[in-house]
């Protein structure tokens, strides 16, 4: 967003003038939102520049920040009522006759709980949005809590968000946060946003950083420790609130959140792996749960809760699995659509693709679409990607599921045979990595890449060297990628299943055999893959779980953690295990 974007306006009150920015069209729902500290409006324009197509969007610098004009005196001039008083200015200028959506982030999300909680704003807000921001009241009762009824662990709660609020006792420090901001500090402030939060260089922070953070230390002196000591006892919304947590957010612990249900009736949950400040990096995500939300209040229904696992962590979020026609892929793509993720299946057989994608949308996906693709074919991954990017946007997460089997032993195994194997298994990798994998970097806002090789990447057989050793490339690809993009918020897993009861055993090829026998040893892997019994959805549970604790390699089933630890520990044990012939 930028200023010839906008439409801008002056709002006066209470002796300040607000500098108001508006974009969209003002016959649609209102979305005001509020900035942080150290920041400007500006720290919004990414998530702005999003809405503003399908939503009336605003935004205002607070007062004493960016454009707006400070009070005189500034002791005083910033307690909530006053920035009540503001809000309620803003929203009777650009909104007189509907109430808004409210979206708060850091300091904007401090005082938004004020507006939603006062008697006086009821009725002007329609849905509140909180990011990465407390109310005070909420907070005051948390730390009383745990001060009247100490346990270990509510102690334990406590010291930690005590050290990680280390700098509101320095803002409390007379003329020493004026002094760090007009100097060194300010100075320096963008490069600590690139190289901490991976905020992207570019217009922001604005030239007016210096004079708002050091106008901004009165947004805490005038507020904090009065509001901590007393909260109010009625600080309850009344309004629905969605609440979005980034989970590496230096500043705030989770815990902090664990009695909202107890003010809030009607609370939406949501949590991000990044760090603070997710307007800036994540915006993508952040304007889709905003839409999201304000449609469903719009539509006066509740906000769609997925019920599946890690629902607050995908819901909306844009996954894509290849080989999604059957197996570990159909069971993924279910288990993302149940926690409420936008899939996209992908398969060489459309048809599968099709009946996965209508299943996904059943399941709970709020859109499910279907691309037929063969992953060995570059030049039609690379119209996929091209499809993928242009229609769906860049993807979140990305698990490369495609592969084939094939058993026999290694003078067997023609070089036609080879190919096969590592055009889909190894090769098929590789162009999803490449080509969505570039996207994510591009993007700059983080995502997560799911391979799935097998445990016999790391498992030797006299009876699958070309399958073993297209794995086992898998592997070694997934970890070499995972420190390339490390430090770009992405993360890289290496799913290894062990023996799954899926389509792949019926459909295996068996080398230096004739067909019959090869018919007959496809009956019976499938007839002990039965016998073992271990579901797909397992696997995906595992990779879903893989996806959010960021693991560089997860082993499935009981065998492949356990050939894990020996590949680690007595590889000679594996090794004689190896020369051991399957009896087909």
């Amino acid at each position: 967003m930028t200023r010839e974007d906008a439409r801008e306006r002056r709002v006066t009150t209470g002796g300040v003038e607000l500098c108001v920015a508006e974009l969209g069209d003002p016959a649609q729902p209102t979305v005001v939102l509020v900035h942080g500290y150290p920041d400007s409006k500006e720290v919004w324009s990414p998530v702005a520049a999003r809405l503003a197509d399908r939503f009336h969007v605003v935004l205002y610098d607070v007062r004493g920040h960016g454009r707006s004009t400070a009070p005189r005196p500034l002791r005083g001039g910033f307690t909530l009522a006053k920035l009540t008083d503001d809000f309620l200015a803003v929203v009777d200028a650009v909104s007189p006759d509907r109430p808004v959506h409210l979206v708060g982030h850091d300091w904007g999300s401090v005082q938004s709980w004020e507006f939603v909680t006062a008697a006086r704003t009821e009725g002007r807000i329609a849905s509140f949005t909180s990011i990465s921001g407390p109310s005070l009241d909420h907070f005051g009762h948390w730390i009383n809590a745990r001060l009247k009824r100490p346990t270990p662990r509510r102690i334990g709660q406590l010291l930690g968000q005590g050290a990680k609020s280390w700098y509101v006792y320095l803002l409390h420090t007379p003329a020493l946060p004026e002094l760090a901001w007009r100097g060194p500090l300010g100075k320096r402030w963008p490069g600590i946003l690139e190289r901490v939060e991976r905020v992207p260089a570019g217009d922001y922070p604005t030239a007016s950083l210096a004079a708002d953070a050091a106008h901004g230390a009165w947004l805490y002196r005038d507020n904090v420790r009065a509001r901590l000591r007393r909260p109010r006892p009625d600080a309850y919304a009344h309004a629905p609130v969605q609440l979005i947590t980034p989970q590496g957010d230096a500043f705030l612990s989770e815990r902090l959140y664990d009695d909202l249900d107890r003010w809030v009736p009607r609370l939406t949950r949501r949590t991000l792996p990044a760090r603070h400040w997710v307007p800036r990096t994540r915006p993508d995500q952040v304007s889709s749960w905003i839409a999201e939300f304000v449609r469903s209040v719009e539509g006066g229904r509740p906000a769609e809760r997925p019920a599946g696992r890690h629902a607050e962590r995908f819901a909306g979020q844009l996954v894509l699995i290849t080989g999604a026609g059957g197996g570990i892929g159909r069971a993924t793509a279910f288990s993302f659509a149940e926690a409420g993720a936008r899939v996209i299946a992908v398969d060489r057989d459309a048809e599968a693709a099709t009946r996965t994608a209508e299943l996904c949308r059943l399941a709970g996906a709020p859109e499910a679409w279907a691309e037929p693709a063969d992953v060995s074919d570059e030049q039609a991954m690379e119209k996929l990607a091209e499809t993928v990017h242009r229609a769906y946007g860049v993807l979140d997460v990305l698990v490369n599921n495609a592969g084939i089997g094939l058993s026999g032993s290694f003078f067997t195994t023609t070089a036609d045979d080879w190919r096969k194997v590592l055009d889909v298994n190894l090769w098929g990798v590789i162009h999803g990595c490449r080509l969505f994998g570039a996207r994510m970097a591009e993007r700059g806002q983080g995502g997560h890449i799911v391979n799935i090789a097998s445990a016999a990447a790391y498992q030797p057989s006299r009876a699958l060297p070309a399958y073993s050793t297209s794995k086992a490339a898998v592997l070694m690809l997934s970890e070499c990628l995972r420190a390339e993009l490390a430090g770009q918020g992405i993360g890289v897993t290496a799913v290894c299943p062990g023996f799954v009861n899926t389509g792949i055993t019926s459909t295996a090829r068996f080398t230096g055999v004739d067909e019959a026998e090869q018919h007959r040893r496809q009956q019976r892997s499938a007839r002990l893959y039965g016998l073992r019994n271990y579901p797909p959805e397992r696997v995906a549970d595992a990779i879903l779980d893989a996806v959010v604790h960021d693991r560089p390699v997860a082993p499935v089933t009981p065998e492949a953690r356990g050939a894990h630890l020996l590949s680690r520990f007595a590889p000679g044990l594996l090794r004689r295990i190896a020369r051991v012939e399957p009896r087909l």
